[in-house]
Parts: structure tokens; sequence; C-alpha cells
């Protein structure tokens, strides 16, 4: 859930934050780097925008943007437009495809490799809510250091 990918890259945001130059930047292109690779289904906040409609003809849900290959890419084009912002946009994608990697329905991370990775936790399930708690009383533990 999307939820859980926003703590999850929360948590790697504080822990990166006093290594990086512009922390402010640095949290804006985590967060959004956490939604991008969901622009390829209408279910997602970002999906449901107008402007990736058409994008999501072409491309199924967890398949091609769902992998670590988009993810350098991309990384790599930013680190040559915006220098700044390619560690958290990498950072923030990459955590959102390991994430989803434990889902029954999985990722495949080495696209154009096919073999999918998965495990047994449900979107939205007892364990996928577990995770989202721990990760949340994290983020207040991490945070907390950071300002004491």
């Amino acid at each position: 859930m999307l939820r859980t990918h926003l703590v999850m890259s929360i948590l790697f945001g504080l822990l990166f934050a006093s290594f990086v130059s512009q922390p402010a930047i640095f949290f804006m292109v985590l967060i959004v780097a956490t939604y991008v690779p969901d622009i390829d289904t209408a279910f997602s906040s970002i999906g449901a925008h107008k402007i990736f409609k058409f994008l999501q003809w072409f491309v199924h849900h967890r398949g091609i943007l769902h992998s670590l290959t988009i993810g350098i890419a991309l990384s790599i084009a930013l680190a040559f437009l915006w220098p700044v912002a390619a560690l958290p946009f990498f950072l923030g994608y990459s955590l959102h495809i390991y994430l989803d990697a434990f889902t029954p329905e999985g990722v495949a991370p080495f696209w154009p490799w096919r073999k999918r990775t998965s495990w047994k936790v449900i979107t939205g399930g007892k364990m996928d809510t577990s995770f989202f708690v721990f990760l949340l009383i994290a983020d207040v533990i991490v945070f907390a250091f950071m300002i004491f």
C-alpha cells in the first residue's frame, strides 16, 4: 500500500538526511520517486491521472516499470539533468520495487529477464499493516533521535 511505501521511504530519507547537501530536495524527490512505479496502474493515486492513461495501454502493472533496470536508467538520466536528484530518485524507486517483491504478484526486478521475485505479504493484509506500524514507529524513533 502507498502508506507502507511512504513510511519506508521516509525512514531511509531520515537515515540519509545528515549525509546529503540539500535535504529538502532529497526528501521531495525521494517521496515522488516512491510513487513513480505505480504510474502503470489506474488504481494508484498517481496512475489515476489522465496524463498516464496513454502509458497504461502499453505497460501492465508490475511489469517493466516495476524493475530496477528502469529505476537505474531513470536515475542515470537524472544524474545528467539534475545530479542532486539522482540518488533520492533511485532510493525511492528501488524501495518501492523492494517492497512490492514481498507480495504474491511480486516483480521482475531485472527486466528484460522475466524471473519474478515474490512472497506472501498481502497488500492491506495483517502482515502489511504490521510492517507499516513497525516502520511508522521506526520513523518516529529515528526522527526523535535526530532532533534531540
